[in-house]
């Protein structure tokens, strides 16, 4: 067996291992210091009216089931381009010297709209999945391509979520804010977060996904979750009892009662189909 041949069966055997997610483990959250540096006194405020003119115009809220559709395909090239200038004038905000709510609004606009500019980047595309821009024989999606340039330091997606706003909030809720573009992610929120509406804004989410089939069912007796509670299992509780107490949280009462009697374990699923 040749070289090459030896390392291209490899890169599959590897690749044959991989969860879901398409990564050889979920991202844990690393902080990266350079990112905690904030001004408690500011009164500075983003300017977020572009993105609420997008979400406005192009996710579709009443979609039969349940989950936030975007209609990429109806994008037109104009808005494309306001959403470029917005994504710019972000890119030129200098995030350091904001307070702590502004820039968790910030971060999760930031990561939301840019994986929608992705998306319309590759489009037509089934998944997020399926964009591979990052660098590397294993990796997948485009999580880890360096796609803007904040304070003159580079940043993937996986930097603001996983280095940025995971480590520093220390929220569980933040995973019912950033948006993966597919059907089985959390919902995209229909407007722009803010430092005012944040709070009220990740109860929403969730609360949404926990009471969606997606996100919580009993199928049969058996619990079924969706794998963002086990890829990220450290963020609610370290354990699956400590999964089913944060559900139980923003669980409908119905719904809670049986989190409450179930016994046994979960079986874990996701559909990363684009959220179109």
């Amino acid at each position: 067996m040749n070289v090459l041949r030896a390392s291209v069966l490899l890169q599959l055997a590897v690749l044959l291992v991989l969860p879901a997610s398409g990564a050889l483990a979920a991202p844990t959250a690393d902080l990266w210091p350079r990112w905690e540096a904030h001004d408690p006194a500011s009164s500075r405020r983003v300017d977020h009216t572009a993105w609420d003119r997008f979400l406005q115009a192009y996710l579709d809220t009443v979609h039969p089931s349940g989950v936030h559709r975007m209609r990429y395909a109806a994008v037109t090239p104009t808005d494309r381009r306001e959403l470029e200038r917005y994504l710019a004038r972000l890119e030129g905000t200098l995030v350091s010297s904001l307070d702590r709510d502004e820039q968790r609004a910030y971060w999760i606009n930031l990561y939301n709209a840019l994986t929608v500019k992705v998306v319309l980047d590759h489009y037509p595309v089934s998944s997020i999945r399926r964009i591979n821009i990052s660098p590397g024989w294993l990796t997948r999606g485009p999580w880890e391509a360096k796609l803007v340039r904040v304070e003159g330091t580079a940043l993937t997606l996986n930097d603001i979520e996983h280095r940025i706003l995971r480590p520093i909030w220390r929220d569980p809720r933040i995973h019912y804010a950033v948006n993966c573009a597919s059907v089985g992610c959390p919902n995209l929120q229909p407007v722009a977060f803010t430092a005012d509406n944040a709070e009220r804004l990740l109860t929403d989410g969730a609360r949404a996904y926990v009471n969606h089939p997606r996100g919580v069912r009993l199928d049969g007796g058996r619990l079924v979750l969706s794998s963002i509670y086990r890829w990220f299992q450290e963020d609610f509780g370290g354990s699956e009892a400590g999964v089913i107490e944060h559900l139980r949280l923003y669980a409908e009462p119905p719904l809670a009662a049986q989190l409450l009697e179930f016994r046994g374990r979960a079986r874990y699923e996701y559909d990363w189909s684009l959220n179109e």
